[in-house]
This record gives C-alpha cells, sequence and structure tokens, in this order.
C-alpha cells in the first residue's frame, strides 16, 4: 500500500481530466497523501503557463492534492527526458513510494519494456546513428523501436506515452523503489483542440481562451474553481506569447552566432537559422504573421519542431545556457520549492524535514534575494543559480501579460495554505 503517491504535472490549467486521475488515486488509496511536482512559470512546450503557479498549485490543492512543489524552471522548460528526470528526482527528495501518470494505454509491461530497451547502449548508438543521418529525435526513437519492438508507431508518437516512458526511465535510474501507478486517459486526446460535453484537453482550453471565449462550453470540462480563476484573468491577467517576440528581436539584435551556441539545445547550424528568419522587417501590428507562433513556425523543420524551437526562444529570453544546463543536469533538482499545501501536506513536509535530501524553500528571500540576482552567475552556488532561473521565468510571464503585476512575485508571494 502506498503511504505517499506522486504526480509530475503542468496543470495548465487544471481540467477535468485531472481531477478524474486524482479521483482514481483517492479512490484505491483514501489514506495516501499526494504530492505533486509542478512546472512553475512556463511549460515544457516553451509557453507561459495560462495561469500563475501559486494560483494553480492551489487549484489543485482544492481538487484533491495535498501538497504542490515547483519544477525548476532547468527541467520544466526542457525535453521530455530532462522533464521526467527533474520531476521523478524531486518527488524522490519527497519520499514518495509511488509515481501516478496517465497514459494512451494500460499496458505498464509494454512500456517498461520501452523504456529498458532505450537505455540500452546499443539502442542509444543506433538512435544517434539516425539522427547524425538528419532523422529528428522522435522519428529516430519511432523508428528504432519499431524495429526493435514492433510497436505500433500511433502509441510511440502518443505525447503522454512518450512522457510515461520517461518517468519508467527516470524511476529506474533514481527512484527503483518507487512503484509505478499507470492510469489509462480518458476523454479528450492531449492535442484534442475541441472543447466535448464535459471533456477537453488543456490544449483546447488554452485555444478556446484566445480571442472571445465560450463561457458556457468552458464551464462543462473544468471544476468551478478554475473556471472562476480563469474568468476573472481573463483578458488582462492571462499571458500572451505575443508580447515576448518584440523583446526576443531586441535581444537576438544583439547576439551572433557564437552567442547563440552559449544557449542550451541550439547547435548543428541551429544558430544560423535563428538569426536569418529572425531578421527580416517585423510586420505591423496589424498583420497576423506578427507573432510568436508565426516566427516558430519559420524556424521549425521536420528535426527541430516547434515546441524544441519555442523552448530554444525562451532559453535565449532567459539566458540559459549550456554551461548552466550542464551544472543543473550533473546535481539534478536542488531544492523542493513549496507553492501550495494543506494539513496532510504539511505533514509530510515536517517528516521530510527530519530526514531531507534536498533544502525545503518557503521564502524565496532566504536563499536568494534581489541582489543576487544582479551578481555574476560564477558567484552564485548551484542553488541559487537553479533558483534565479525560477525567478526570470516568472518575469518573463510577466512581461507576456497584456496588464504586468508588481515585478519581484517570487519574492513577494508565500506558499498558499489551504484549510478543509
Amino acid at each position: 500500500m502506498s503511504n505517499n503517491i506522486g504526480i509530475i504535472a503542468e496543470y495548465n490549467p487544471f481540467h477535468n481530466g485531472h481531477k478524474y486521475q486524482l479521483t482514481n488515486i483517492r479512490e484505491a488509496f483514501p489514506d495516501a497523501t499526494i504530492a505533486v511536482v509542478m512546472s512553475g512559470s512556463f511549460t515544457q512546450r516553451g509557453e507561459a503557463a495560462i495561469l500563475d503557479k501559486w494560483t494553480r498549485a492551489k487549484l489543485a490543492i482544492e481538487n484533491g492534492v495535498d501538497l504542490v512543489c515547483e519544477l525548476p524552471y532547468a527541467f520544466a522548460c526542457r525535453s521530455a527526458e530532462h522533464f521526467a528526470r527533474g520531476g521523478v528526482q524531486s518527488l524522490a527528495a519527497l519520499g514518495i513510494d509511488a509515481l501516478a501518470f496517465g497514459a494512451e494505454t494500460n499496458d505498464l509491461a509494454m512500456l517498461q519494456s520501452v523504456a529498458h530497451c532505450m537505455d540500452t547502449e546499443s539502442f542509444q548508438s543506433a538512435l544517434h546513428d539516425r539522427i547524425a543521418a538528419g532523422a529528428s529525435y522522435a522519428s529516430a526513437l519511432s523508428s528504432e523501436l519499431m524495429e526493435r519492438r514492433n510497436i505500433d508507431d500511433s502509441i510511440l508518437r502518443a505525447p503522454n506515452n512518450i512522457l510515461a516512458i520517461e518517468y519508467l526511465r527516470a524511476l529506474a535510474r533514481y527512484a527503483s523503489d518507487v512503484t509505478p501507478l499507470l492510469i489509462e486517459r480518458t476523454g479528450a486526446a492531449y492535442h484534442d483542440t475541441q472543447l466535448h460535453e464535459d471533456t477537453a484537453s488543456a490544449s483546447a482550453i488554452r485555444s478556446a481562451l484566445r480571442g472571445k471565449p465560450d463561457w458556457n462550453k468552458l464551464r462543462l470540462v473544468m471544476p468551478p474553481a478554475t473556471f472562476d480563476a480563469l474568468q476573472n484573468a481573463n483578458p488582462k491577467n492571462l499571458p500572451q506569447q505575443d508580447l515576448l517576440l518584440r523583446p526576443l528581436l531586441a535581444r537576438l539584435l544583439t547576439m551572433n552566432a557564437d552567442e547563440l551556441q552559449r544557449i542550451t539545445g541550439i547547435n548543428e547550424g541551429l544558430e544560423h537559422r535563428l538569426l536569418e528568419r529572425c531578421s527580416s522587417p517585423l510586420p505591423s501590428r496589424n498583420d497576423s504573421k506578427d507573432s510568436w507562433e508565426h516566427l516558430t513556425q519559420a524556424i521549425a523543420t521536420s528535426r527541430y519542431p516547434k515546441s524544441r524551437i519555442s523552448r530554444l526562444l525562451v532559453h535565449i529570453l532567459a539566458n540559459f545556457t549550456n554551461d548552466i544546463a550542464t551544472t543543473c543536469d550533473a546535481t539534478g533538482p536542488r531544492y523542493l520549492r513549496v507553492l501550495a499545501m494543506n494539513a496532510r501536506g504539511t505533514a509530510l513536509l515536517h517528516g521530510v524535514k527530519k530526514t531531507a535530501r534536498l533544502p525545503i524553500i518557503t521564502k524565496t528571500s532566504q536563499f536568494l534575494n534581489s541582489r543576487d540576482c544582479l551578481r555574476p552567475l560564477d558567484e552564485l552556488s548551484a542553488l541559487q543559480q537553479m533558483l534565479l532561473y525560477d525567478v526570470r521565468a516568472t518575469e518573463l510571464r510577466n512581461l507576456a501579460l497584456p496588464a504586468p503585476m508588481a515585478a519581484s512575485q517570487d519574492f513577494l508571494t508565500s506558499p498558499c495554505y489551504v484549510k478543509q
């Protein structure tokens, strides 16, 4: 029986599918503490989170979670492998017994077989050969697994299956004593753009919020508290990624190819493609091409999908370099930063403090203050460097708001305690 169950999530935003997952877990393990590690101000696809991280954490607590900690930007806005690794290592530090996750299949044994296969030396060598020959990572991965395991391509390309496999790989490496709890997804698919009667993907909800939202339809696909938060935030406090376009172009005006190569993930000549696509005159504000989406589409190729390009553009704005990424990858998450909790979550934290493998952050200024943010990176500890990028991500998200909030929210906002 599991006492502490972990989930890695974005809740962008929290909807009925998330509620379904939590209800299933709570029915099976009524006495368990559910701890979530959640993306902060930017998500894995390189997008500003639809609601701020404290609001999203509070909504999760109100709908069945006991504790929410932030997944550092250094892992949250990265590929599925890094996203999964950061989440698993953070939850392992909390002492979870099981990791719950969704997938488009209920065949755990098949997913575990794929995860094991991917970590063999021969597989990694063959994968790198395919990529070197010009295939994208996703295409190379899919082709190699189909050849070795005879698995249908549609299974390997389903986003939640990909994450599930990465969770299993991370568990095998960093938390082999943690039990995987697979929950088959139902309802809307990950990339489904339609609002159905009572279900919708997070992508569909975000899409519906652009322009003039149909609030009657949106009301049906999410818990009331999420609906209220989104309606109250619309439109001034919902981020518009397009507002980051001009700051991005201004930054690129001061950068050359060598400087771009220092940004994590930019290599193999991609720096030249970035500069070429961004050097043409910016269309007028009334031109539909003047958008973040248009720019990512212009840069993307079969080898470099839009989600990867969007992450790279955010990394440019945050100045998230290869050196910093390498340091973060070598150390793993350096802290557990609390965003929201209830009584059961508080009890888990008190227990963790006695055997904590990572420091627990409830007040940012105890570890990083506003003056530290102005110091050279090499004067900061590994923990402070990682935390600094969380702060930068929040400030970047703030720039994406039509009506920006006061700066330094990371220093002003305390974890939310929800009484139940």
